[in-house]
Order: structure tokens, then sequence, then C-alpha cells
């Protein structure tokens, strides 16, 4: 009795924070989009900007749809229409139901996916090939402009990959990474172990079947059975497949999350349940070439290295707070030093992700529901004179999106829009099912410089004025 009390409290207390919060977006937000979904995803990554107009953009978005066993799980290729900054109305934004899909977002394709769809990377150098993690060992890649489409039904026979990455001895369920600079794949999982690929030699013929011919170093392919995924549709599955670069050992748990170094092909790091940072170096080895003991005081779930700051590492864990490491200094006595700890959540961190427009700037989505949206930089500077900083506020904090009713497993900064941000969320705790997709931008008077903003509201002071008068 006692626990059903405290769920329905913790439901009251997550609608009136969800009823402040939609009050607010005219006044918060530049754009907003909100997409009901059928099935949680558990993954959301931007694809291609396919067209710009004079008010609005269209790209590409993928995201995964993990459902109850009586339709396939599948992997979504989706088309979105994202209205340019300052063109919205506030009341048009405001007006939107929870429960409808959005008219922003259009499914253009289905691959049914051999198992859940946990994690979605897309390939910088072309996003139109992505690298999926399911609840098995392998890594598999997809051509999602040459996949067919396919009609998710009970009984459908799976999609069929373009490359699957073998490598790992257990499961691989969640850590993936693409790296920016060359065709190169990273993934983590139970076996403790990152393993390295290089798909260099199969992106130009993804969409064709690949002969057993050998690859450049030690990796060949062929074409085989790959590992069954977790889910409904875990049958086998069957494609051209190779093996890794590289194998590096070092945790002593679940690898959780991998990053490569934004400037070396050759460098990465990763994060894992034994509440470890290690920063690798493939030139010298397979051994860690740093090891950050005690990172966090508790599982380590994320891990997003800074594009144009290299030095600066981010971590996202179970004891709720974000560490920013420099890794020219990682740790003190053993233990790992960070830079500045963010204790903005009340419970575990899911993702961390640097703003792809400012180097000072990320954001960090958890399991309560909320996305902060912070600025090492303006840790320990004073609140400046027009009073409008929150005094109660964790610093660094200076945006918090709260337009999720449950977990926020996922999000991701738009490269083509650096300011957009789209966001998932699993609502199946929280409503009886389903999920919630949101594309959002806040206004810019938030994030632009101060004297900026004053000046261009300095125009307006009279009109303001004179409406006060009337």
């Amino acid at each position: 009795m006692e626990g059903k009390k405290m769920k329905a409290d913790e439901v009251r207390s997550v609608e009136e924070r969800y009823t402040q919060w939609k009050s607010l977006v005219p006044v918060l937000y530049d754009w907003l989009a909100n997409h009901n979904l059928v099935w949680p995803s558990l993954s959301c990554r931007w694809g291609p900007l396919l067209e710009q107009a004079t008010y609005k953009n269209r790209q590409r978005l993928y995201l995964s749809e993990q459902t109850d066993g009586s339709v396939p799980n599948t992997l979504v290729i989706a088309n979105c229409e994202i209205v340019k900054p300052r063109v919205a109305a506030a009341e048009h934004i405001s007006q939107f139901n929870e429960e409808a899909r959005s008219p922003f977002v259009k499914k253009c394709k289905t691959i049914v996916y051999p198992g859940e769809v946990n994690r979605i990377r897309e390939l910088p150098q072309n996003n139109k090939i992505v690298a999926t993690h399911t609840d098995s060992p392998d890594v598999l890649i997809w051509d999602v402009e040459a996949q067919p489409n396919r009609h998710a039904v009970l009984g459908a026979t799976n999609s069929r990959p373009d490359l699957i990455l073998t490598g790992h001895q257990e499961n691989a369920e969640f850590a993936l990474a693409m790296c920016p600079t060359e065709p190169f794949v990273l993934s983590g999982g139970k076996d403790k172990s990152v393993v390295f690929w290089s798909i260099h030699d199969h992106i130009s013929t993804l969409a064709t079947v690949i002969g057993p011919t050998k690859s450049s170093g030690s990796t060949g392919t062929s074409t085989k059975c790959a590992s069954k995924g977790g889910g409904s549709n875990d049958k086998p599955v069957d494609g051209p497949s190779i093996g890794p670069r590289g194998i590096y050992r070092g945790h002593e748990d679940t690898v959780e999350d991998v990053q490569f170094c934004p400037a070396n092909a050759q460098e990465f790091c990763s994060i894992g349940d034994d509440s470890c940072l290690i920063l690798w170096d493939a030139r010298t080895g397979s051994s860690p070439a740093v090891k950050v003991e005690k990172a966090h005081s508790a599982d380590i779930h994320c891990v997003d290295w800074n594009p144009q700051d290299i030095n600066l590492i981010l971590t996202g864990s179970a004891d709720n707070i974000v560490h920013i490491f420099d890794r020219r200094n990682l740790s003190s006595g053993g233990v790992g030093s960070p830079v500045h700890k963010f204790e903005g959540h009340s419970a575990a961190v899911l993702c961390v992700q640097w703003s792809p427009d400012k180097s000072s700037v990320f954001g960090s989505s958890a399991e309560d529901g909320i996305l902060n949206i912070w600025d090492h930089e303006k840790i320990g500077k004073k609140q400046d004179s027009s009073g409008l900083k929150v005094p109660t506020a964790p610093p660094g904090l200076f945006f918090r999106h709260a337009g999720h009713r449950d977990k926020v497993v996922d999000f991701h900064w738009n490269t083509s829009d650096p300011w957009t941000i789209v966001s998932v969320s699993d609502d199946c705790e929280s409503t009886n099912g389903g999920g919630t997709l949101q594309i959002w931008r806040m206004i810019d008077l938030i994030y632009r410089p101060t004297e900026e903003v004053l000046s261009e509201l300095e125009k307006f002071k009279s009109h303001i004025l004179a409406c006060g008068k009337n």
C-alpha cells in the first residue's frame, strides 16, 4: 500500500513539473516538435541534411523501435522538417497534443532488425551509413539508402546487414562509436573488451555482396551467420563479416561507452561498470595508455570527447554526477581527479554530449527525465546585474529541458543546426508504454552573449514601455 502511494506521489510530481514546463514553452523555446512514439526508442541520431528552404530544412533522422514481440523490432529512417530560428510563433509551438504524432516527423523507411536496437551511430564521412548494437556480440553496419523498405509484420524475415563486425566474445549492447576522421568503428561489451575495426575497404561497396577477399591488415571478409540478437525477431543474421584490427583489454567489468579522440584516429577512450576511465593508443599496443581508477563513485554510463578542445573528456555516471576530466591531469593519488563536477540530476546520468557549436557547452540526460545544458565557462563567474540567473541553480547549468516525463535515454545535437537537439524518452513506466521524441531549440536570448542580447532588447524598450502604459 505504501509503495502504491509513493508511486502515485511520484507520478503527480512528474505531471506537475511537466505542466509547469509546458506553460513556459512559449518563453523558453524558439521551436519545439513533440512526437509520440508507439514503441519506445533507445537511440536517436541526426542523418544528412536533405533540403534547405526559406523557413525550414528537411533532414534525415535515425531512431529505433523497441517492441513487445507482437511485431518485429525496427531501425527507422525518418524525414524531419526543422523550422528555422525565429520563424515559429510562440503560440504555435506550445499547442501540441502529447498523445499525437508530429507533422514534422515522417517515417520514410523501416529496416526489420534482428533484436532490440540499443545504439545507433552514423559514419561522419558518410552519414548514410550507420552502425548499430543489439543484445549480441556483433556490430551491424547498414547502408540505409540502399536497404529496401520493409513492412514490420509478425514473422517478417530480418533485413540483411551490409556488413557484420565480429570480435566480441560476449554480448556488446551499448558501447559504440564511429571515428570522425577515418572509417573506423569502436565497440565495448560484457567481455570487458574494447574492439577496433576498420571498414575502409568496404564503405564504397557496402550495398553489394562482398566476396571472400582479404582486406588490409589481418581482417578478412567472409559471409557468415552472425550471433543472435535479443528480442522477438532474434533469428541469426547472415551477411558479409570482418574481424577486428585490434582488441584492447584493461577493464574489469562491462564496457558501457567508447569514444574516439576527435583529432587522432589511433587514440580513443572507454568507460565501464568498474568505475574506470581508460585512454588507449592503438600505436602502442593493446594495453591501456592511461587508466583512471575511481573516475566516479559508481558505474559510469557515458563518455564524450570534446571536438574543439581535445584535452577535455566528459563522463556521466550512476552516481548522478557529470565529470569533466583534463587528460593532461587525470588523477591524483591513484583516484580520478576531475576539473569540474556537475550535480544537477537526481538519478543516473545516461548520456553526455559536447555542443558542436561552443567548446564549453555540453548536454547531459538522465533517468530523472531531465536534459540539462551546461557551460563550464560560467562556473565561478559572478552573477550579472540583470539578476536573471537563478541563485539555486547548480554552477554551470543554464538550461533545463523538462519536456519528457520519464528517463531521457538518448539525445543528439544537430551539427547542421547547432542549437537544435533531438531527444527521446522511454515512457513505459510513466505511461502505458511507448515513448516521446522531441526536437527542440531554446530561444537564442538564453545562450548569446549578454551584451548582444541587451543591445537587441534595447531596440524594443520603447515599444514595451508604450504597451505598458496602454
